[in-house]
């Protein structure tokens, strides 16, 4: 009998796990909470970071790479940004091992204890802005448009694959400007290129927002975001820019002369996306079936089957599916032919479908006699017989009406599932069932933790196409510019 999975609507969470475990995207490792991506889900990775990494560099922007260990001095220096990570940081303190002398076993070497803790990065500020100050003397060396590609560790109690583990992988930018205003351009900019490239290449539409001081970045002063809505009406930020204005400078001693040789402060940014964006991509598209990937991200957009019972039918079949992948390659379309003859092509479409595949193509005996094949399209679970000629400019559409689809589905979702409240007891009765609630706020981190505590939603974000809107506070009653977003979140 066939294994039977957790539906989204019986247990969401247990069907989040049994997925990333059915598409083969990863799994748990031995190491507290760390987890192994399988070579499928980095493929889809390597697609989201060369895409980035082609739209930062087209913003002027350069890669370098920095220490994974920073000396314990440099995060204390900058006293709000390390008040932000210390619960979160991983510490080593030993730089050698020995055996036991009673031979059981290896232990740390008492007389290898560090001068200084090095704390494995929880993000990279310090570490770089120590560099900075080096390179930086005068406005001629501004600005500094760096960007690394690494891992980081944030030492986390509860651990979900991709959305929340000790160890993740991510992109960090990191900028030194002149001016303030150059500065807060940089943060704008920067989440405009993840706003684009969400909704382009990952078909999620996301609200661009500030976040309210208690939901900074330690160290910023200003966040802005990126706001997603999964299936289950949670929110999920997607990525951040931070405005550091002068923080890290001043911690730093980073300073440069102006054209009148005067010495200021360096303003600073710093921005990241991480391979939380995996988890986002599995919520917003997937169904019960399994894993639904956009195209413009699918390492494989296109697997053909062969269904055959004679060597002769195979060999006709395999010759019309090499054609078809030459024909697709010089569109930019990946392809598989999978001809393994292991495997049923009941087992291949099941396995297929679990790891999103966007379209299947399938020919036998009969599709080869007429001229046909016949594709199914992993968004709406449809199929159609169609004829071969011209066959790759009928997926190349295909493709594309999926992309499209996928990226209105998930608006109209997160549109029917948005809602405006002005009441505190009708935002109480109705959070629970998730969703996106526009409600007056009245400002104060006071009532921000009031609401947290009583119904463990946050604000996600302030919407930078904030309507300014007059109004009172849901819970307070006091006086309101406009309204806020309320969700509860991953």
């Amino acid at each position: 009998m066939a294994q039977k999975y957790a539906t989204r609507e019986e247990d969401y969470s247990k069907w989040y796990n049994e997925l990333v475990y059915r598409a083969d995207l990863a799994e748990h490792s031995d190491v507290r909470g760390c987890m192994v991506i399988k070579p499928h889900g980095y493929a889809i990775w390597e697609n989201m970071r060369a895409v980035l990494d082609a739209k930062f560099k087209e913003t002027g922007h350069s890669n370098a790479y920095f220490p994974l260990l920073i000396p314990k001095s440099y995060l204390s220096k900058e006293a709000s940004h390390v008040d932000g990570f210390a619960k979160e940081c991983a510490v080593v303190t030993h730089y050698r091992l020995k055996n036991a002398e009673d031979g059981s076993g290896i232990i740390v070497d008492p007389a290898a204890k560090l001068e200084e803790e090095l704390i494995i990065r929880p993000t990279s500020e310090t570490i770089i802005w120590n560099s900075y100050k080096n390179w930086i003397q005068s406005y001629r060396d501004l600005p500094i448009l760096i960007n690394q590609w690494a891992n980081v560790v944030r030492w986390e109690m509860r651990t979900r694959l991709f959305l929340r583990t000790a160890e993740f992988l991510w992109q960090e930018g990191h900028t030194a400007h002149a001016t303030k205003d150059e500065a807060i351009s940089e943060a704008e900019l920067m989440l405009d290129v993840y706003a684009e490239f969400a909704e382009k290449y990952m078909a999620m539409p996301v609200i661009k927002g500030r976040k309210t001081e208690s939901e900074r970045f330690a160290g910023a002063l200003d966040t802005l975001c990126i706001e997603a809505m999964m299936q289950d009406g949670k929110a999920l930020q997607a990525g951040t820019s931070h405005f550091l204005g002068q923080n890290f400078a001043k911690a730093f001693e980073v300073k440069f002369a102006d054209k009148e040789g005067k010495l200021e402060y360096v303003w600073a940014t710093s921005w990241g996306v991480s391979t939380r964006l995996m988890g986002a991509l599995i919520m917003t598209h997937s169904d019960d079936e399994g894993f639904v990937v956009p195209p413009a991200l699918a390492p494989i957009q296109v697997v053909a089957v062969p269904i055959y019972k004679t060597e002769e039918e195979f060999a006709a079949i395999s010759e019309k599916m090499a054609d078809l992948a030459a024909k697709l390659k010089a569109k930019g379309i990946s392809f598989k032919y999978d001809n393994d003859d292991n495997r049923r092509p009941g087992w291949k479409f099941a396995e297929y479908e679990a790891k999103g595949i966007p379209v299947r193509v399938a020919m036998g005996p009969r599709d080869l006699e007429n001229g046909k094949a016949e594709i199914a399209r992993r968004d709406l679970k449809t199929k159609e017989v169609v004829d071969f000629d011209g066959l790759e400019n009928y997926i190349e559409d295909l493709l594309a009406a999926i992309q499209t689809n996928l990226l209105e589905k998930a608006r109209k979702f997160r549109d029917d599932n948005t809602f405006e409240v002005d009441s505190y007891e009708e935002f109480k009765q109705k959070i629970d069932n998730g969703g996106f609630f526009l409600a007056h706020w009245d400002g104060t981190a006071e009532t921000e933790s009031k609401v947290k505590e009583e119904t463990q939603a946050t604000i996600r974000c302030i919407p930078l196409d904030q309507k300014e809107e007059a109004g009172f506070c849901m819970v307070t009653g006091k006086p309101s510019k406009g309204r806020v977003i309320f969700a509860k979140a991953y």
